[in-house]
Formats: structure tokens, sequence, C-alpha cells
């Protein structure tokens, strides 16, 4: 225990707390609670890393060449050939990115990508604008991740088509479950399958490339129907820019790393850094090998099988034990892909709140050191998307990707502002930012020069999707963003006036309470009054009993039981006519309210007994928390509730 006195005469006593939190039914669900102290044994390495961060952008290989190809679809399989051309296009796009927020991860070893390099270097409005956008993508890669996995097992299974959005549920509540357990326990319990889906998914692609170039694969024997989408359409440019920004939806997940730097162990940023470059290697590889033999498979784009479930089949001949293991791996990394967003979401939330642009409850660790309150948000909002568009992943990704490619624009930007700006620092000198220290960087005009190209090339992928997709769903997300922005400002501007109106400069003195008026209001004369009435009266003197008058026979038993047990305290009878019970009392408090003198303060006094069982307060009126609601708002007037406990 530490003792501090001050000049003033004031006391600071520091203790430490003994308390631990008990044992419950969380603690058999979650695990046991951590001490903050247990924070940096909580951080994850570069393998486990790549299973927590990485997992969304792997995952997209599974229903991004999918896309591409639905799109292409609509001009005829003719077409098919151009995703290969158009895969590569992304894979240079995603060379790009790489560099890119490889470059964000050493500049900014505190994490928080988009978010915080545009706050620093573009302002809030960009800031919140980016941050709006990837809450929202992280929202829809959980709803559109588990849908795509779900998808796969009804691939396989058929017969579970009817029940895939109760699965879905089930499933976003189950990754909830686990990372509610913390990060460290999470990737852990991913990483296996995680490994697992990649060897597969390296496994079958190899076959497939094997007998393709010995001529022994084939194509898809009975596929599955090709449903067209808006009837069949000449190709055009405007076709394969829409087949485009369908297939850059594997790119989402790219900018996860740079979000959760801090989960990674010393040297955050090296290990971050790696991580990345793996992760965009394996993406990369494998979207050029599923692409090149789906179109060469011939493959058909259909709700009711999807292109990995077609490529599996035909590369290993059947539906045999190695195609059952993909389709497995494949189920489980898109589930996976969820468990990004769950690392992220609730850290980027934490940041927004921590600023002031959403609420502090935001900011509040649980038991296992994770932002539970952001992880459990998340998780409902996505199930909601999930029942609304009934696990479709063709009706939510026209919702998908333009949030991350305005999140990837304005990060890009950022960054190519913070190099102009370390350009024309002289050596050695350094600037303080709120989110970290930029010093003089000899090959600036080279880094410069990559992300601002970087952030061309995701403004006209954004363009371009936004566009085309516009129609078939992207305009919720477009109307949706500033909406987002505009309430985030709206909570900002609320915590800044009320940081203002508490503030204690210009405060002369503190308030002094001269006098103390009480109400008392009573629906009987008991046990439970008495106590009341024995607290008001060590308040204040000046005491009045209100009682709200329904019925006379039992206004005359109050009357007479209060002139023997009041004490000589007034008691006020107010008639109720129209057996109003709340009403005629607030009415009277406000007459009362209205009346205050200065440095006066109202206190309304409420007996409120405690029955021995918690559900017995059902069936008593609870008059203190109706009257703590309602007046709350009212300034110069206390509630006070006298509990009275029933033994």
């Amino acid at each position: 225990m530490a003792v501090i006195e001050f000049n003033s005469g004031a006391t600071i006593i520091s203790r430490e707390v003994a308390d631990k939190p008990r044992r419950s039914w969380t603690s058999w669900l979650i695990g046991r609670p951590l001490a903050t102290a247990d924070a940096p044994h909580q951080t994850i390495g570069k393998l486990i890393g790549l299973a927590v961060f990485a997992s969304d952008a792997l995952s997209s290989t599974a229903y991004g060449p999918q896309e591409l190809l639905l799109v292409l679809a609509v001009a005829g399989t003719a077409t098919f050939g151009l995703a290969i051309p158009l895969a590569i296009g992304i894979v240079v796009l995603l060379t790009i990115l790489t560099l890119s927020y490889e470059q964000t991860i050493h500049a900014y070893p505190g994490g928080g990508g988009a978010y915080i390099v545009a706050r620093d270097n573009l302002g809030e409005l960009p800031a919140q604008t980016a941050g709006a956008a990837l809450l929202t993508d992280y929202i829809l890669t959980v709803a559109v991740s588990i849908s795509s996995g779900v998808a796969q097992l009804t691939s396989a299974f058929p017969a579970l088509f009817p029940y895939r959005v109760p699965i879905s549920v089930a499933m976003v509540l189950f990754v909830m479950l686990i990372n509610l357990r913390g990060v460290k326990e999470s990737g852990a319990f991913f990483a296996l399958p995680s490994y697992l889906f990649l060897a597969m998914m390296f496994l079958t692609v190899g076959i497939g490339l094997f007998r393709y170039f010995t001529g022994s694969l084939g194509t898809v024997i009975n596929p599955p129907p090709l449903a067209v989408m808006g009837g069949v359409q000449a190709l055009s440019l405007f076709l394969i820019l829409r087949a485009f920004s369908s297939g850059t939806t594997a790119l989402t997940g790219v900018e996860a790393i740079s979000n959760g730097i801090t989960a990674f162990r010393e040297p955050r940023s090296k290990n971050a850094g790696l991580t990345l470059i793996w992760m965009s290697a394996i993406l990369g590889s494998l979207l050029l090998g599923i692409t090149f033999l789906s179109v060469h498979i011939t493959a058909i784009p259909s709700d009711q099988e999807t292109i990995i479930s077609q490529l599996a089949r035909t590369a290993f001949g059947d539906r045999g034990l190695g195609y059952l293991a993909l389709i497995a791996g494949t189920t489980v990394i898109l589930i996976m892909a969820a468990n990004t967003s769950f690392a992220d979401f609730p850290r980027l939330s934490a940041l927004h709140a921590g600023d002031g642009f959403l609420p502090r409850q935001f900011t509040y660790r649980g038991s296992r050191l994770v932002y539970s309150r952001g992880i459990v948000a998340l998780a409902v909002i996505a199930s909601l998307l999930i029942i609304v568009f009934q696990a479709s992943v063709t009706k939510l990704i026209p919702l998908y990707a333009i949030g991350v490619f305005l999140s990837f624009t304005l990060s890009q930007a950022g960054m190519a502002r913070r190099w102009y700006k370390s350009g024309h620092l002289k050596p050695g000198e350094q600037v303080k930012e709120r989110g970290s220290t930029v010093v003089y960087e000899p090959n600036w005009v080279v880094k410069m020069v990559i992300n601002g190209f970087g952030s061309v090339c995701t403004f006209v992928v954004m363009i371009v999707f936004a566009s085309t997709k516009f129609r078939d769903g992207a305009w919720v997300v477009v109307l949706l963003t500033p909406l987002l922005v505009s309430g985030f400002f709206a909570i900002h501007h609320h915590y800044k006036d009320l940081a203002r109106r508490l503030s204690l400069e210009n405060l002369d003195a503190l308030p002094r309470i001269k006098r103390h008026r009480v109400i008392l209001p009573i629906g009987g004369v008991h046990r439970g009054t008495m106590a009341a009435l024995a607290y008001a009266r060590s308040l204040s003197d000046d005491v009045t009993a209100v009682h709200v008058s329904m019925d006379e026979a039992e206004a005359e038993k109050v009357k007479n039981k209060w002139d023997f047990w009041g004490d000589g305290v007034r008691l006020v009878l107010l008639d109720s006519p129209y057996r109003l019970m709340m009403e005629p009392l607030l009415d009277y408090i406000e007459e009362i309210s209205a009346k205050r003198l200065p440095n006066e303060t109202l206190t309304i006094v409420v007996p409120q007994f405690v029955p021995r069982r918690a559900w017995h307060n059902l069936l008593h009126m609870q008059t203190a928390l109706v009257l703590r609601v309602v007046l709350l708002f009212k300034p110069g007037i206390v509630v006070i509730d006298v509990p009275y406990h029933v033994d």
C-alpha cells in the first residue's frame, strides 16, 4: 500500500486488489480470466499469425475465381478464357498492395492500418471514412466467408442446402465463442485446419496441373446447370471490368495484418511484414492456379456446386478421400476467414472508441484480454446479414469489397503523404504524430511513388466496382458509408461537448448544497416506509411524504397510519380520479422543483423493499427505477432508493 500526501492536504492511497474473478459458467465456456500482466504472453508468432490474419485473404481463393467466372458467364462460356489474363491483372494489383502495406507495417508498428494512416496524414474525415469502410468490410467478410464455407459443405452434401442459414448462423456464433477465448487460443485452435487447407489446395492444384500437362485432366463430369443472372449479354468492356471487379474480392483481407500488428511477438513489424509477404505469395499462386484449371476443365459457376468442388472431383477423379479432405479444408478456411474479422474488427472499433468516434464501451477488454464487446457486436450484425440475404454468396458479394478498396485508397494516399512529409525534413529531424514518429527518409521519392501508384490503382478498382455493381446492391454500401461517418461525428460531438461541460477549467469553487428539500413518495405505511423516512430525516428537516390516492378507503388507512407513525412529518395526498399514479406524482415534483432556491437540491427518497428471491421483483412495482429514469434529465433533482431487505 502506498500513501501520497499533497500540499493541498489531499491524501491518495494506492492499494493492490487481491480479489480475483469467481469461477462461473463463463470460465468454463471461454476460459479462466487473465490478468492485465498476462497481455505480453498472449502475442503470437508468424505461423499462428498467418492462420489468424491471413485466413480472410487465403480463403478468398475459394470464391474470387468463381465470382469472376460468374460475371463472364453472362456472355457465354466461350468468354471464360478471359479469366486467366484478368487473374494475372489481379495478381499484379496484389503485388502493388503488398509492397504498399509492407511499408505501412514498418512505418506504423502500433497497428491500426488505414485508419491510423489516414488520421495522421489526411485528417479526421478521411480517417473516419476509412474506418467506416473497413468496419463494414469486416462485417461483410464474416457474412460472405461463412456463407461461402457453408456453400462448400452443401456442395458435398446437397441434403443440407435447405438448412444453410441456421448452419451459417451457428458457425458465426462458434467463431465468436472461440475468439472470446483470446487471440492466442483462437489462433492455435485454427492453425492446423489452415495448414490442412493450404496443403490440400496446393495438392489439388498440383495434381490438376500435372494431369493437364500430361493430357489426362479432362473436363468436369455432370457439371451443374449454368444459371445466368439478368439474361445473356454481349461481351463488352463494361462486362470485362465488372468481371475484374468481382475477381478483386480475392484481395480482401490483405490489409488485415497491418491492422493487427500489436498481436505479433517482438520484433512486431518484422514478424508482421514477413507474414504479409508469405500470405501474398500463397494467395497469388493459388489464385492463378485455380483460375487456370477452372477454365480448362470448363467448370460452371453455380450456387449448387462451387468451382472448388468441381475442380477437386475432376483433379482427383472422384468424390473420394482427397475430395472430401479439400472440401473440409475449404469449409474450415472460409469459416476461419471470419476469424480474421473477429481479430481486426474489435481492435479497429476500440481505436475509434478511444478517439471518441464510437461508444467508449468498445475500448473495454474482457476477461480474456480481448475486446469482447466488439466481438459480440460483430457476430450479431453478421448473423442478421446472413439471415436477410439467406446465406447467398452471390447476393452478398455486390456489397463486398467496395469498402476495403476505399480503405486501400485512403491508406496508400496517406502513406504517400507521409513520405512527402519525411522527404521535407532534415536528416536527424523528427516530428511526433499521434500514431508514429516521422523521420527523414532518404528513399522517400521511391516509396511515395509506390504508395501513390497503389492509391490510384485501388481507386480505379473501387470506382469500377461501385459502378458495375451499383444496381446489384452496391448502392447500399455507397449510402451506408456516409451515414456511418455522420454517426461517428455525431458521437464525437457528444463526447467533446460532454468533456467541455465537465471540464474543471474556469471553475471558481466547488458547488455547495446549502439546503435539502426531500420528497418521500409512499404507497403505504410499513417497515420499508419507516426505514426510508429515517433516512430522509437524516438528510433534512424539510421532508414531505406524498401519497397518490386512487381509492378513498385506502387513502384513509394511509392517513390514519401516518398520523400515528409519521412522527410529525407532513403528508400530501394527491387525489387521482382517473387512477393515474406516476403522472400526478411527477407533476407535483415538477411543481416543487420549479420553486427551488439557488443551491437547493430536491431529493426524492423512494422506499423499496427487497424480497428474498430475485424473481419476486416481477410481482412488485419498481417505482424507484421508473422515477430514476424519468427524472434523470431533470437538473437539481436526486433520486435515492432506500432498500429494505425482507428476511
